[in-house]
């Protein structure tokens, strides 16, 4: 009884931390981290109310993993490729029925015109996304674009485009939707 009072006692004193490392008797190491542990613990309880569930460490715990649940997730990369597929093959079917155009068709300039919004829309938001900038497809695109826009640039947008110039641009074409159906 009298080892369990002086137990009791020593639990009550208060003994710096450090004096846990510096003793030399295994026995009393034990006992002093047992009060320590016994002190903690009384201390916690006392701090929170007996009807209380949750303490202020599992309130902000719970409040970070709400804003957490609520953040917007990133999109995949597989919607961006499938837009990119998409958009590329109506920049392809646009560009077609554009330079198809007679000089003589009313509506060439107005064609002309929403072919360059549309092909410059298309390579701003595509230019930069290395994972799309490095496929055959959209190299061959971005050079059809280039030479449909610099034709229409320099000689206006309802001279026709050269025979010679025509048929390298299809080929490019041909050639980027064989590799947009392979994916790549």
């Amino acid at each position: 009884m009298a080892a369990a009072t002086s137990l009791v006692a020593f639990a009550s004193a208060a003994a710096p931390a450090h004096s846990l490392l510096n003793t030399r008797r295994p026995n009393r190491a034990m006992a002093m981290a047992t009060a320590m542990a016994r002190r903690v613990h009384q201390s916690q309880s006392q701090s929170q109310p007996e009807g209380a569930l949750y303490c202020r460490r599992d309130v902000a715990l719970l409040g970070v993993a709400g804003l957490i649940s609520l953040a917007e997730a990133a999109p995949a990369k597989a919607s961006l490729e499938e837009d990119y597929s998409k958009e590329t093959k109506e920049v392809i079917n646009q560009v077609k029925s554009t330079i198809d155009m007679e000089k003589s068709n009313p509506n060439t300039s107005a064609a002309v015109a929403a072919l360059r919004e549309t092909s410059n829309n298309w390579v701003a938001k595509y230019r930069r996304e290395k994972q799309l900038a490095g496929k055959p497809s959209f190299s061959n695109m971005y050079s059809v674009l280039n030479a449909i826009s610099g034709h229409y640039i320099s000689f206006g947008p309802t001279s026709p485009i050269p025979a010679k110039r025509k048929a390298r641009i299809l080929e490019e074409m041909d050639v980027a939707e064989k590799a947009l159906s392979k994916g790549r």
